[in-house]
């Protein structure tokens, strides 16, 4: 059994449509009428033990709905969820024993205590034993420099520091299935890498975590497989490797050179590369094909028509590519299916 499962999970609110004003207002207590909007619709997903999975999507996509009714927070319109067997809207206290969540932009710490008393609270609220509670705040104190910030009043602290005490709150009781929702917003870049890596630790040790950013670093640096939802149904699910290697295959090398080059025998010599000027006199671009063509194997062909100075990779990004396929650029649909064995696949092609 999976630890997150759902199977046509659909959220859907009714919407009053009336005429703007007073006098649509008056209308419309008399002849009542609603459209319906679909924030989720009939998203299935499947999510294992140790899975690092980014579940990211345009402004109102669905990402934060559907983790809500992932938490119990909210109810499904239709659909099933299951968290380790359990309903989440139906066995709320059984499952808040099952996952950590941080919404970015709210907070699980009272704003009137001190972060120590608010994750003393949370100890005993989840039952956790002293020796556990001491070992786990030591271990935050390293990853997230937390231990200066317990004596502080929670409203005083900065977004920075808020958000790295909420990390400690939402993972205290250490649980198997974790929901992050921008856990990097206001941290500064020592912190980020160290909480980075310490995700994926946790992943190695069997924690599923499922993750929502808008900083595609955290998502480079933390997940395997990508979910992409648009307009509340998934487009893509499956190896983030693999979306990069399938939509992202260009590379571009920047080149300078000792004197003029002669581009048209370049485009002759690179018969399968795009030559395009470059910034400054001497300078110019070329777009290959990384999987059927070498960097090496492009400079040696530039450097049988003129001197190299100087030259520069860039290599393909994933901002670039998710920003492709909100612009409609790239299509990815029918992508979705078969995650799991996605991200083995391209895992095992790349050694």
């Amino acid at each position: 059994m999976s630890l997150i499962e759902t199977r046509g999970l659909t959220k859907s609110y009714r919407q009053p449509d009336k005429a703007p004003g007073l006098a649509g207002s008056v209308r419309h207590l008399f002849n009542r009428r609603f459209t319906e909007r679909v924030v989720v619709d009939h998203v299935d997903l499947d999510i294992e033990e140790g899975e690092s999975v980014a579940y990211v999507g345009a402004n109102g996509a669905g990402k934060s709905t559907t983790v809500k009714m992932l938490s119990g927070i909210l109810v499904p319109t239709s659909g099933e969820v299951r968290i380790k067997g359990l309903v989440p809207h139906r066995e709320r206290m059984a499952v808040a024993q099952h996952i950590g969540v941080l919404f970015g932009q709210r907070t699980q710490l009272w704003w009137d205590l001190t972060v120590r008393d608010s994750l003393d609270v949370l100890r005993d609220i989840y039952g956790i034993a002293p020796d556990t509670y001491r070992r786990r705040l030591a271990y935050f104190d390293e990853v997230l420099e937390l231990g200066r910030m317990l004596p502080v009043v929670a409203r005083r602290l900065s977004l920075g520091e808020r958000m790295r005490a909420d990390i400690a709150a939402a993972l205290l009781h250490s649980p198997s299935v974790v929901y992050l929702d921008e856990p990097t917003i206001g941290l500064d870049v020592a912190v980020k890498h160290r909480l980075r890596q310490f995700l994926r630790e946790l992943t190695d040790d069997g924690t599923a975590l499922m993750l929502t950013s808008h900083d595609l670093a955290d998502i480079e640096g933390i997940c395997r497989r990508l979910v992409i939802i648009d307009k509340g149904r998934i487009i893509f699910d499956g190896a983030l490797r693999h979306l990069m290697d399938t939509h992202a295959r260009d590379r571009i090398l920047h080149i300078e050179t000792a004197g003029p080059a002669d581009l048209d025998a370049l485009r002759v010599a690179l018969d399968r590369a795009v030559v395009s000027e470059g910034d400054a006199p001497h300078r110019f671009r070329i777009r290959f094909d990384r999987f059927t063509t070498t960097a090496g194997q492009v400079v040696a062909a530039v450097n049988s028509v003129v001197e190299i100075v100087d030259f520069s990779v860039d290599e393909p990004a994933i901002e670039d590519v998710i920003r492709r396929v909100y612009a409609g650029e790239v299509d990815v649909q029918g992508a979705v299916g078969g995650a799991a064995q996605g991200v083995v696949d391209a895992e095992a092609g790349h050694g």
